[in-house]
């Protein structure tokens, strides 16, 4: 990701290093695309080098992608500009899975290790969004439980 950084005019700039990121996407880039990303970088670095100005002051990918919008050209280099989104959402993906496992860890432990997998995911749900069923009166919780399916005591 560091190869896509606009610091100090694109000096991390390591067109290997990108283009073995897009591989790590199968499913978004293709072999085709993966061609023409290869042309597209090499065209999109010669720009940004030359154009001065507007990419001389960037200092994150967040930046970069602000002005590649602001300028429109997103469209025209289209898959440079969607693997600079696929590598801004990495992180946040990383720590929303590190969080998710997190939370398995604690809602798993012992005493519940041998719950069903359906039960596991509702109680997941219930421990990772806990702001929204800090939301939701407890008496709504236990009617919706207790007309789900008839139970041998009611709560």
């Amino acid at each position: 990701m560091a190869s896509l950084s606009s610091d100090n005019s694109f000096a991390n700039y390591d067109k290997d290093k990108i283009m073995k990121l897009a591989t790590y996407y199968p499913n978004e880039f293709t072999d085709s695309m993966l061609e023409d990303l290869s042309f597209e970088l090499d065209i999109y670095i010669d720009y940004v080098r030359e154009a001065g100005n507007e990419f001389s002051t960037l200092k994150r990918l967040g930046d970069l992608s602000k002005i590649l919008v602001k300028i429109n050209l997103h469209m025209t280099w289209r898959l440079v500009y969607f693997l600079v989104k696929l590598s801004l959402i990495l992180s946040v993906a990383t720590a929303t899975v590190e969080r998710a496992f997190s939370s398995m860890k604690y809602v798993k432990n012992d005493l519940r290790s041998r719950i069903g997998d359906e039960f596991f995911n509702d109680c997941l749900v219930c421990y990772i969004e806990d702001e929204v069923f800090e939301s939701v009166p407890n008496d709504a919780i236990i009617d919706r439980f207790q007309n789900m399916t008839s139970r041998r005591v009611q709560l």
